[in-house]
This record gives C-alpha cells, structure tokens and sequence, in this order.
C-alpha cells in the first residue's frame, strides 16, 4: 500500500473538505505518518474516515475528527498544551508539531508505553507521557496554553478549566441530547470568567473512562 499518496488522499478529499484549512495543520498531518501509530493489522485503514479499534473498548477518533479538533484549539507556536487520552500518541505527534511544550496524560500503562516508544522513534523531544486519570485534568503541570481532551464526556468537570492560562482554549466532546455529541470551546477571559461556544455535532465517539454520568452538564 502506498500510506504516502493515502495520506495526501485523506488531506486533500476528506480532511480540506470538512473546514480544515489552517495550514499549520494541513502540513502537520502530511508530516506525521499515521499509519506508524495504528496497531499493525489495521494498518490500511490509517488514511480513512474511520475510528480503529485499539482494544479494551478503545479507539482512535477518525482523522476528520482528529484535524477539526485541532484547528478549534487555535493553538501558537509557544503554547504548552495538555492532551487528556494519549491513545496511540497520534494526536500527541500532531500537538508536538504545533506546539512548544506537549503534556499527555493516558489512564491505560499500556497504552502509555506504546505511545512514548513511537514518539520517540519520530524524535519528538518537546512531550511528556504520564500514567493517570486526567479526567478532571493534570493540575501538577497547569496552567496549560490549550487543553484537547480526546474522548466524549458527559460533562466538563469544572477543574479542567482552571487549569486554563488567561486566553487559554480547552476543546472538548460533551454528550448533547444521546446520541448526539457537540464539540465545544471553552475559552478562559479572565481569573472567573469563561466563554463557551458550540462547534459541530457529532455521533459516536467513545467516552473517556474516569468521569461519572450527571444529568446536567457543568461549564
């Protein structure tokens, strides 16, 4: 299979076509070799829009999602982001190109491991992978530039957004009215001050363990 002209395909037929035109991030993904971070037997399906499997109930969000995603996080080139879900270290690959300073936190050691062996193989030496339930954030390295929770959520604990810079955005999924799902900015104006915004609906994204169900979303 020729993963290069696929991964153009995917740029240029899925990904332009759903918004996603910053080139910052066009040229991210045509950098980063995907299919380097999918487990091995699913490897042909790097380059569609399609979420693979990585076992125990775990997935990779598909790469429209991945690049939407990442071009709401605005991020600069100085910022210091922190990435809640490492998975497979894919979207940590991304954030390290986009970013100066990478923190992700992965709740499963395995995944863990996997990820940092092929962050380093690709020399990334501006992220750092750590074991814990980040689903209330990771407030032993906060504040963060930009926050990009990976998995959907039935609310947003309110310690994750304090964790924001002044200016800082956090990006997440929050489950709407199941199924659908909506991609959210949260964006920190001041000491107590937040904004939020409505991005696009989504269905099916996989939750993020470590955060319990409430009837009432909490901004």
């Amino acid at each position: 299979m020729d993963f290069d002209k696929a991964r153009r395909n995917m740029i240029e037929s899925q990904i332009r076509t759903w918004e996603v035109l910053d080139d910052r991030i066009l040229n991210a993904l045509d950098r980063v070799p995907r299919h380097e971070f999918v487990p091995e037997e699913s490897k042909e399906w790097a380059y569609i829009d399609y979420q693979v499997p990585l076992g125990i109930g775990e997935h990779m969000l598909s790469p429209l999602v991945e690049a939407r995603l990442l071009q709401e996080l605005r991020l600069n080139p100085e910022d210091k982001v922190l990435e809640v879900g490492t998975g497979t270290g894919y979207v940590t690959a991304l954030l390290a190109e986009l970013a100066k300073e990478v923190w992700s936190v992965e709740v499963t050691p395995g995944f863990k491991v996997e990820a940092e062996q092929r962050l380093a193989a690709r020399g990334y030496d501006n992220v750092r992978v750590e074991v814990g339930d980040g689903s209330r954030g990771w407030e032993r390295q906060a504040p963060y530039d930009a926050i990009l929770v990976t998995g959907a959520m039935p609310y947003l604990p309110e310690e994750i957004r304090e964790q924001l810079t002044h200016g800082g955005r956090l990006v997440c999924i929050l489950d709407n009215d199941p199924p659908v799902q909506e991609a959210y900015r949260i964006t920190r104006l001041g000491e107590d001050a937040f904004s939020e915004e409505a991005l696009f609906e989504l269905e099916g994204i996989p939750h993020l363990r470590g955060v319990e169900k409430k009837k009432e979303f909490v901004f």
